[in-house]
């Protein structure tokens, strides 16, 4: 810790972040372990994080992250969105394609952007907020490609007809972004991708990827 940090903010984000990697919550106990504090420290932790619901503690008094953290969460979107539109423009542009960015909620892929190409006679219609299993479509299955290789870059990812009859899609996942995963894709009405396609949506979510950090 330096003069400019505050310990007490410190450990109260690591709280947060312990629980957040635990599907069963953590009892006091547990937490002074892993903070090396003791478990007063703990307690008025948790009491403070509770009262911003940030924190709920359940009967057999194990500590879970709390809706509270919902409600941040919903903010980021509109961010990541915004860092996101620049690079996305480029894409339809360049492909004639619609060209959306994809993040994780839940078990399910959400479009959080989406931009559609401005000369083209016609194209797929994607709206912001569509959701889809990460199982079906190429915006999922790339996300599920880079927790599959977390050490190795996946490259893109190309399906066909699996959210919407004749259209096809290519999608790659943002790399090297904390706290963030999702991917930046194209869906275009064809029978397959071409080829030149793949490599300009990895370099796509690459330019997303950047703007995140």
């Amino acid at each position: 810790m330096t003069a400019e940090t505050s310990q007490t903010l410190d450990r109260g984000l690591r709280v947060l972040k312990l629980l957040a990697d635990t599907d069963h919550g953590l009892t006091v106990t547990e937490l002074s372990n892993k903070l090396g504090v003791n478990r007063t420290v703990v307690y008025r932790l948790l009491a403070t994080l509770e009262q911003h619901a940030l924190v709920r503690r359940d009967l057999g008094g194990r500590a879970r992250v709390g809706l509270g953290v919902l409600r941040l969460g919903r903010q980021v979107h509109p961010l990541v969105r915004e860092a996101a539109l620049p690079a996305l423009r480029s894409l339809a542009e360049d492909i004639g394609a619609t060209a959306h960015l994809t993040l994780v909620d839940g078990t399910e892929a959400l479009a959080v952007a989406v931009v559609e190409p401005t000369w083209t006679d016609y194209h797929v219609a994607y709206r912001a907020g569509f959701r889809h299993p990460l199982e079906r479509g190429a915006a999922g299955k790339a996300i599920l490609a880079a927790r599959h290789s977390p050490r190795h870059d996946p490259g893109y990812t190309l399906t066909h007809g699996e959210l919407e009859a004749g259209a096809s899609g290519a999608a790659a996942p943002l790399l090297g972004v904390t706290g963030v995963e999702g991917s930046v894709g194209v869906v275009m009405l064809a029978d397959a991708v071409p080829e030149r396609v793949g490599a300009r949506v990895v370099d796509a979510a690459r330019e997303v990827a950047e703007a995140l950090r």
